[in-house]
């Protein structure tokens, strides 16, 4: 194609991929703010998660979770996914879960727990959706110890920045 306007409105592409707008309904996760498929599923997985969120995360850490009832080592990297999740998808009117979560998640990174004032970041770096798009040529284990890691690395950068 010449370069030069481009002869009436189109779409374009990304990466060679069509960049047309999906018809399908999509959703933003009020916790991590993923973009996400909205998903018709009735059931709220996770009260801080949008329904899409919660549903991603279910279905990503159904086979390590189903491991964890056996394997020692799937069950503590299903807690520190857990810690991770909570982190990001804090429900309102239950500080005691988001503590424990920043708690587990500080011990993981050395024993460094965000402080107890902590305010949530901005952005998140890594989210669920990160985890799941890279699953098929990354060990889960391995993003779920880099999605925790970045997790509790956004805390206490968040907090560090305030005023």
């Amino acid at each position: 194609m010449p370069l030069g306007p481009r002869p009436g409105r189109g779409w374009g592409t990304i990466g060679g991929v069509s960049a047309v707008p999906s018809s399908e309904p999509i959703e933003f996760c009020p916790g991590c703010g993923a973009v996400l498929l909205h998903v018709a599923d009735p059931r709220a997985i996770h009260p801080g998660a949008s329904r899409s969120c919660g549903r991603l995360f279910e279905v990503t850490l159904r086979g390590l979770r189903e491991e964890g009832a056996t394997d020692a080592a799937s069950a503590a990297v299903m807690r520190l996914a857990d810690a991770a999740y909570d982190a990001q998808h804090p429900v309102p009117g239950d500080p005691t879960r988001l503590r424990a979560a920043l708690d587990r998640l500080g011990a993981s990174a050395g024993g460094t727990a965000a402080a107890d004032d902590a305010a949530p970041p901005h952005a998140w770096r890594t989210t669920i959706a990160d985890v799941a798009a890279d699953l098929d040529v990354i060990d889960l284990a391995v993003l779920v110890e880099s999605w925790a890691r970045t997790v509790h690395d956004d805390w206490t950068a968040a907090t560090a920045a305030r005023p």
